[in-house]
């Protein structure tokens, strides 16, 4: 494992320190000025969280397709292969869900899917569900109460363990608080508990096969699943999933291979040993208030970094299996998420120096920071370069600077995406599953090139953010829009207006200085921005999701294939094409289909 991590540690620093004196060969012949500076700088902070991101995905893709066998050295703690599927289990699991202001009936329906999906493998009677809420308003709890009512009656009816109800009157801790006050009233009764986002589905066969890999490694603390998005109708959810199914794929595969027992932990979908988790993973209350200060936000990497810290391994299975979440239907809601992470990370600079943790657990509690920091730094650093332009006759030199870094860290940035597209090209029958050469083909495109959209505006939403905790600014833990869509020109100017303005700034003062030209020479940028609100408003549309289904654009294998534990949360609108799909196996998914839906034999 040592050897792996310095392999990885040198390919990361050659490249970056390759690719930073690069630029300062060409920043540096008449002396570095101010704004030069400001350039180089924001290049070398940028540069480091894609430049890993590349390496994990050349590490997974080679992984999946070399010579080497990764279930037996990336995860051999997961069973494969027929007969894996257990018969019976020793331990108890309580099924967690956490609910603040949601509409309770999207999470029961995905509760009452689990249930029926727990049953069919017989062993629901090693598992109780907990819906635990922090619910603050009281029109929502009693939608709550009377949705359980009916979700426990019907697995009372079935002879299930009774589930249980269980809503706080003062949210403290936010999530981590909400777990902390469970485990410390039911948490010595079970040896596991399954975390649950109120959009989480998961089949009864992942689950029990999670229970029992536990039960024969007791020396794993938190086994984290690869999560994937479910089929959707939203276009912009539909487009967003389809370029993470396949940059996670190759990503988590590589990451997984040199991070091995302190692999990454996400909040949900994830078993956990209890007593391990209740003995180190309880996080301090920082001083000062917040935003920075007081309960931490963002929980899940700190937790995992605990875990290791007290002795107990931390596992990703980085391949896919029948565990689903529900993305965001529009770029807005996309972007408020982001901020709440982006928030809860920015509270992890008092933990870099935690007595402890793992040398790896630190880098990772790092890599939280940096990835928001990223899109600021190289912000400041295209500022830097206009600035530089505009004050010096527009020296061609800098935009084609500007435009070839934001293009290397553009690269850099979806070479997981590129990779997992790869994947699918390599392996026998995927090509088929996502609608064909033609439909991935296209739609490997348009995602590519609205991803390039998406940069800049989320740069920028980032950049405001993190200004504004500085100030005082600070995001809610509450209900999440996870359905509704559209937005409505006035919303998309107060969400993307920002955006605009930077963006039409850029073009008219690069216009003036350079001409048509430059402006061409830095579309890939200002496109972006300029566009940020149109980009918003169709994106969100529910005509846009109606074309992409129709036209089976950004098509996931679940659509041609619904596993029997969504059957009854999909919408027949979210999945309008079909085509049968041949079943072949591969070494990354052999784990996956090895009985029909929910584990059958």
């Amino acid at each position: 494992m040592a050897w792996r991590r310095r392999i990885v540690l040198f390919l990361n620093l050659a490249t970056i320190s390759t690719l930073g004196f690069l630029v300062f060969r060409i920043l540096s012949p008449g002396g570095i000025s101010g704004a030069e500076a400001i350039m180089l700088l924001g290049f070398l902070i940028a540069t480091p969280w894609t430049v890993l991101g590349f390496w994990n995905a050349v590490i997974g893709l080679t992984l999946l397709h070399g010579p080497g066998n990764p279930a037996r050295s990336v995860y051999p703690f997961y069973p494969q292969g027929h007969g894996t599927q257990p018969k019976t289990l020793r331990s108890q699991t309580a099924l967690t869900i956490f609910l603040r202001n949601e509409d309770p009936r999207p999470v029961f329906t995905h509760l009452d899917a689990m249930a029926r999906s727990l049953r069919s493998t017989g062993l629901e009677r090693h598992f109780r569900f907990f819906v635990l809420s922090d619910t603050s308003d009281t029109r929502i709890a009693a939608a709550e109460e009377a949705e359980f009512a009916r979700f426990a009656a019907g697995l009372v009816e079935d002879g299930a363990n009774v589930p249980v109800y269980r809503r706080r009157q003062v949210n403290a801790g936010f999530k981590a608080g909400n777990i902390l006050d469970f485990l410390e009233e039911y948490g010595r009764d079970y040896d596991f508990f399954l975390p649950l986002d109120s959009d989480s589905v998961m089949s009864g066969e992942i689950v029990t096969r999670l229970a029992a890999a536990m039960e024969a490694r007791p020396e794993i603390g938190i086994l984290q699943t690869l999560v994937v998005g479910m089929p959707a109708e939203s276009g912009f959810a539909r487009m967003f999933q389809f370029g993470m199914r396949h940059g996670m794929r190759s990503f988590t595969m590589g990451s997984a291979w040199w991070n091995a027992d302190c692999g990454a932990y996400w909040g949900h979908n994830a078993l956990i040993r209890t007593s391990a988790f209740l003995g180190h993973c309880e996080l301090p209350v920082l001083p000062g208030s917040p935003p920075l200060g007081g309960h931490i936000l963002s929980h899940d990497q700190l937790e995992a970094a605990f875990m290791r810290r007290g002795g107990y391994e931390v596992r990703v299975l980085p391949i896919e299996t029948r565990s689903f979440e529900a993305n965001p239907p529009t770029l807005p809601d996309f972007a408020k998420r982001d901020l709440r992470w982006c928030q809860g990370n920015m509270q992890y600079w008092r933990f870099l120096f935690e007595p402890g943790l793992k040398p790896i657990s630190r880098f990772q509690v790092l890599q939280a920071i940096l990835m928001y920091m990223a899109p600021p730094a190289w912000l400041l650093a295209t500022f830097a370069a206009t600035w530089k332009g505009a004050s010096s006759g527009f020296d061609a030199t800098y935009l084609q600077l500007g435009l070839w870094l934001f293009f290397s860290i553009f690269f850099l940035s979806i070479a997981p995406k590129l990779a997992g597209m790869l994947d699918v090209l390599l392996t026998r029958g995927a090509v088929r599953s996502y609608g064909g050469f033609l439909r991935f083909g296209m739609s490997s495109i348009i995602e590519v090139l609205a991803s390039m959209l998406m940069a800049p505006i989320m740069a920028v939403y980032v950049s405001i953010f993190l200004i504004g905790l500085l100030f005082g600014r600070s995001v809610t833990w509450s209900g999440q829009n996870r359905e509704r869509l559209g937005v409505v020109f006035s919303s998309a100017v107060k969400a993307m207006g920002v955006q605009t303005v930077i963006g039409v700034s850029l073009a008219v003062t690069i216009f003036l200085g350079v001409g048509w030209i430059g402006v061409l020479w830095t579309l890939p940028v200002i496109a972006g921005l300029c566009f940020a609100i149109p980009f918003t408003m169709f994106t969100a549309s529910a005509a846009f999701g109606r074309w992409t289904t129709r036209l089976g654009l950004f098509a996931i294998p679940e659509e041609g294939h619904l596993p029997r534990v969504l059957s009854r949360l999909v919408p027949d609108r979210a999945r309008r094409w079909r085509r049968p799909v041949a079943r072949h196996r591969s070494r990354r998914d052999i784990a996956v289909d090895e009985a029909p839906a929910d584990g059958r034999a």
